[in-house]
């Protein structure tokens, strides 16, 4: 029986959406550049610049309002932006670290999509993984 595919181009896996498309893009596209040390300049430029402004504006209300409101809409932005980051590294490592343990004929293919199990699961793992190195050890020394 043929795999039945749900898309156009047969591959059976599905395609993100323009929108889903565009916000990985621009993510990955802004996660890129505010790494750079020339982003880094920018804030600080901007920070002695509303520094200096201080005096002109007599250290005003409305004056503290900008950097505060400024640096609330960016930090609030960038949680998203970080936490995108995160998940898109941590989801490419698992893929490969599953195809690592699925080729390797000694590894243990329960631990593929361990990151799925439960925290009770992932512990008994441990557990189980932590005898099998003693066992390991014991061998080697005796």
């Amino acid at each position: 029986m043929a795999q039945q595919t749900d898309f156009a181009d047969g591959s059976g896996s599905r395609q993100p959406s323009r929108l889903s498309r565009f916000f990985a893009e621009a993510a990955h596209w802004t996660s890129r550049q505010c790494g750079r040390p020339l982003t880094f300049g920018l804030a600080v430029g901007v920070v002695v610049l509303w520094a200096v402004t201080g005096p002109l504006f007599h250290f005003s209300d409305t004056w503290q309002l900008v950097i505060n409101t400024g640096t609330t809409i960016v930090t609030f932005l960038m949680v998203f932006l970080i936490q995108n980051s995160q998940n898109r590294d941590s989801a490419a490592l698992q893929v490969k670290i599953d195809e690592l343990i699925r080729v390797t004929e000694t590894a243990r293919n329960r631990l593929i999509q361990l990151e799925e199990s439960t925290d009770e699961e992932i512990d008994e793992i441990k557990r189980d993984l932590a005898q099998a190195a003693a066992d390991c050890v014991e061998e080697k020394v005796g």
